[in-house]
């Protein structure tokens, strides 16, 4: 049986798995009970997330899963709150860091890999738990236009064409694998309507504006911005008129 090799994060079992990391990916399926999805459009990604107060007092302003790693960078966490902000300020550290030195802005793929580095590390050492976040990073780069890339709990960090995380990842990734196949014209409003549609329909719910935040990165306005509840309420209208 796998007694013994779950209570112990660098142990392999005999099956070469690591039970400890693998929990961590349960982690953010589990956690927050919410699912999250990224869209790449043409010349835009959008990151759109489910918005739940853990508790009837919370202030919703200062609940949100959106973060900005430098002005041009967005990033969307799903999993456990206090990992994410924690991964949040060590990519913001790598970020400045790297202008410091450099004199240009962090590129998105390699900060991505700088983070999937730190994730790794944290499967390999027994003093450390792997954290509890899956991060999706949004940029529009200077040389790569419209990019997307996910880092999971195990330090592993792809590039991707659309990406979800959380409770209903899988179903999910199936609903935007349809929208990638119809390889369809995917201006920055097509590219929102999509992918708020695409959550809309995995949740099997009409969302209100305040159910959920929305993420946006374009060749049109510089830096990750977010969509106002207004801005959110137009586009669930559209997608209501369209079906």
């Amino acid at each position: 049986g796998q007694s013994g090799y779950d209570r112990h994060i660098t142990i392999f079992s005999p099956e070469g798995r690591l039970y400890q990391v693998e929990y961590a990916f349960q982690a953010v399926k589990k956690n927050q009970n919410v699912t999250s999805i990224a869209l790449r459009g043409d010349d835009s990604v959008v990151c759109v997330t489910q918005k739940k107060l853990t508790e009837k007092l919370l202030d919703k302003n200062f609940e949100t899963h959106l973060y900005n790693i430098t002005p041009n960078i967005g990033c969307l966490m799903t999993g456990m709150t206090a990992d994410a902000r924690a991964v949040v300020y060590k990519a913001r550290e790598i970020a400045s860091k790297f202008k410091d030195k450099n004199g240009y802005d962090i590129p998105v793929h390699y900060l991505s890999l700088k983070l999937a580095n730190v994730g790794q590390v944290y499967t390999q050492h027994a003093y450390m738990r792997p954290y509890g976040v899956s991060t999706m990073l949004c940029s529009i780069d200077e040389e790569k236009g419209a990019s997307l890339f996910q880092i999971d709990p195990a330090g592993n960090y792809f590039g991707y064409k659309a990406a979800a995380a959380g409770t209903k990842d899988q179903e999910a990734m199936n609903a935007l694998e349809k929208i990638v196949k119809k390889n369809q014209a995917l201006p920055e409003t097509e590219t929102i309507q999509q992918a708020i549609g695409c959550l809309q329909a995995v949740m099997g719910m009409d969302f209100k504006p305040t159910d959920i935040e929305v993420g946006v990165v374009s060749k049109a306005k510089p830096g990750f911005r977010r969509l106002s509840e207004e801005d959110i309420d137009g586009h669930l209208t559209a997608i209501a008129e369209k079906d």
